[in-house]
């Protein structure tokens, strides 16, 4: 029989599953696999998932399952859907009454399905979900909305809101991922809002899809629009090419061509943009405020509608907003909201294939340790400092077998940052150095990784003299960068930008700052050498080198392709490296 759940229409023979395994033909049945089994069940605040124009900065229980309907070549999930395993006991078994109590414990307004696609655990979400609308709670997803009608018409009328994620107009676009065209979703997005279903749609911008994106535009205006829609910039992970990500500056100028078509339209994945915000299409008033939260995620700062929420108070104008916005502000604990789940997953597994683990069982077996011992909070203190980060990798080395590479490894770290604090008694000066992402604006929060190597290569990390909240940082003022007034600055190796853009944009702004005025601004070599995998020795080497260089003469090129030999047991290839945490390469592959 076929599946009657998503349009891929999988024909399931008696006792077999389907293309995404989550389902079986069980006596003319589609029946599931791995029924009411979550990873997550945690509060979030909307905009993480994210929604923006419903209920702005409402608390919300999160719920994620595994496994999913299509495979997405360079996915920022795939440690969800593509390599955790449903069956894993790291998912929760937990009822629809246990998922509301929960949401009502925490005092959320409703139940959000996020990070792999309802569309894998599609029975157990339309239980949960009609449960959930029994007991009063608002019911929301993000999918890639390939339901098929019947699947559409069981799940429509016990959802209040839906972020759509399109993958291009283009059939080719559907292809990719394992369905066929993209003539499902449309219907569905159209039929989802003639029903009063609160819809949001997302894309992703790569550099060559700006034209395929300005279509798409169109056709959602031909339904509304006011129908927000995200633009998500490719952040290539997996097998995907770094260059298949477009500039900040470059999505910037296609959001705004956009807005032609659309009244609201976001830029995501870019810190320190301005079109996060919310402005009124009559008058042009600001009227929410928000800042970058991590790949995918946003979290509002200020709300400016005043009670009614839909209105704009400077020219009366309706806003296509739901529901009123927070008047406090949650606040999600670490690796909790949206996606920052997958980086922590990413990270572990980043230790493991840098000690030589080529099986995906066995990566698998360490996030189960983690996460069913309540580790992810140790983990995230111990990625914020380097000594315990080696801690972290003898630790692991221990718990997969592998102590004698997990000593090699943290010895060669060890090495490289005995060579660096043998060389601080010559050291005459230091310069302040300034941690920014993507914009100039957005700083690192001083107590993260990257400022801890700051003060390790030798230099004054200013982003530790101001408070920054939010994540991984926040948006500063011209006149507060102006007042830490840096020597230096580095560009994270993540969601990185070009030099050239980078100081345009300071002297856009005008920042009367000496390490622009001097063009001491410096962009690593290649991705992952600050954060998230081991290689970020070789960007401190690289630090130390430009903060000292009559000190330092670190040879990058051979460290790196020493580095790659000794840990991966591969070539350095500087193209063939992307916005991974873990994989080394975009052809890195799994032991069969």
């Amino acid at each position: 029989m076929r599946c009657w759940i998503c349009e891929r229409g999988c024909y399931i023979p008696e006792g077999r599953t389907g293309a995404c395994g989550m389902y079986r033909n069980s006596g003319g049945d589609i029946v599931e696999i791995y029924p009411h089994r979550y990873l997550v069940s945690c509060p979030i605040s909307v905009e993480t998932m994210p929604v923006l124009h419903f209920y702005p900065g409402g608390k919300f229980l999160q719920i994620t399952t595994a496994g999913c309907n299509f495979s997405c070549p360079g996915c920022i999930s795939t440690v969800i859907v593509g390599e955790m395993k449903p069956a894993s006991n790291a998912l929760q078994p937990l009822s629809p009454k246990q998922v509301i109590d929960l949401a009502r414990e925490n005092r959320c307004l409703g139940i959000a399905f996020l990070m792999n696609d309802p569309l894998a655990s599609f029975l157990t979400f339309l239980d949960l979900a009609r449960e959930a609308k029994k007991a009063g709670l608002l019911v929301g997803c993000s999918s890639n909305a390939y339901f098929t009608e019947s699947s559409l018409q069981e799940i429509i009328p016990y959802l209040d809101f839906i972020n759509i994620g399109i993958k291009g107009l283009a059939d080719e676009s559907y292809k990719n991922c394992g369905g066929s065209t993209v003539r499902p979703v449309l219907r569905n997005l159209e039929r989802l809002y003639r029903q009063g279903v609160h819809v949001e749609v997302s894309c992703i911008a790569e550099g060559n899809k700006q034209g395929e994106i300005t279509a798409l535009a169109n056709v959602i205006a031909g339904i509304s629009p006011d129908i927000p829609l995200q633009v998500m910039r490719f952040l290539p992970m997996e097998v995907a090419a770094l260059d298949k990500e477009m500039s900040i500056r470059e999505a910037e100028e296609l959001v705004a061509a956009l807005r032609n078509y659309l009244n609201y339209v976001y830029l995501f994945n870019s810190p320190g943009t301005r079109y996060l915000n919310t402005f009124c299409p009559q008058c042009g008033r600001l009227l929410y405020r928000r800042d970058f939260y991590g790949p995918m995620g946003a979290k509002l700062k200020a709300a400016g509608t005043g009670e009614k929420g839909d209105e704009c108070p400077q020219c009366g104008g309706s806003i296509a907003l739901k529901g009123r916005a927070a008047v406090e502000l949650y606040q999600e604990g670490s690796f909790q909201g949206g996606y920052p789940l997958t980086r922590a997953m990413e990270m572990m597994e980043a230790v493991l294939l840098a000690i030589g683990v080529r099986e995906k069982k066995t990566v698998v077996e360490l996030w189960e340790d983690v996460l069913l011992n309540d580790g992810l909070d140790k983990l995230h203190h111990d990625l914020q400092n380097p000594d315990k980060y080696l801690g972290l990798i003898r630790s692991y080395g221990v718990r997969v077998g592998r102590l004698e590479k997990a000593e090699e490894l943290a010895s060669y770290i060890e090495e490289k940052i005995r060579i660096i604090r043998n060389g601080y008694g010559r050291i005459q000066e230091k310069p302040r150095v300034y941690y920014s992402m993507g914009k100039p604006l957005f700083a690192i929060k001083g107590e993260r990784f990257e400022n801890q190597m700051v003060e390790l290569a030798g230099g004054i990390s200013v982003n530790q003299e101001t408070e920054l909240k939010g994540r991984p940082g926040m948006t500063l003022t011209p006149v507060e960068l102006e007042k830490l007034n840096p020597d230096v600055i580095f560009i994270s190796a993540f969601l990185s930008v070009s030099r050239e853009d980078f100081l345009d944009e300071c002297r856009r702004q005008k920042l009367g700052i000496r390490a622009v005025q001097e063009e001491k601004v410096y962009n690593y070599p290649s991705p992952g050498w600050d954060f998230g995998s081991p290689r970020w020795v070789l960007g401190l080497m690289y630090m130390a080198n430009m903060l000292h260089p009559e000190i330092y003469h670190f040879d990058l090129r051979a460290e790196s392709l020493l580095f790659y030999r000794r840990f991966y047991n591969m070539t350095f290839d500087i193209a063939m490296v992307n916005r991974s945490f873990s994989k080394p390469s975009n052809s890195w592959q799994w032991q069969a």
